[in-house]
């Protein structure tokens, strides 16, 4: 298999635990790698036979910023499951990086690696 990746998509969106971060917007940072066969798009040079990063982009940005949640926990398991289902892909890994949540660290996160589930 071979990687569709999207590096540090920027996302300002409401996340956060305490009532402070409830208030503005904090700025994420997603990378984002998905397992696909990119033969098919190459031979052709087709893009609806790809793995389109740039839909997965303008999905993640929409999920991301349409309803708050208090986890990024909660927001990466969301966008593993989008991904999964919406586009064809066998497995996601998904790193947030978080800037602003600890004033002492350049960055905290959280990264996952989910796969579809066999019938």
């Amino acid at each position: 298999m071979d990687k569709v990746f999207i590096s540090q998509l920027h996302v300002d969106t409401i996340i956060g635990v305490y009532d402070f971060e409830k208030e503005s917007k904090q700025s994420l940072y997603f990378d984002i790698e998905m397992l696909s066969d990119i033969k098919p798009a190459a031979a052709n040079d087709d893009i609806n036979l790809a793995l389109d990063y740039s839909k997965v982009s303008e999905r993640v940005i929409e999920h991301s910023t349409a309803k708050p949640v208090e986890l990024l926990e909660t927001l990466v398991e969301q966008l593993a499951d989008i991904i999964l289902t919406e586009f064809n892909t066998p497995q996601v890994t998904i790193r947030v990086s978080k800037p602003a949540a600890v004033a002492q660290a350049r960055t905290v996160g959280v990264e996952i690696t989910r796969a579809k589930v066999s019938n």
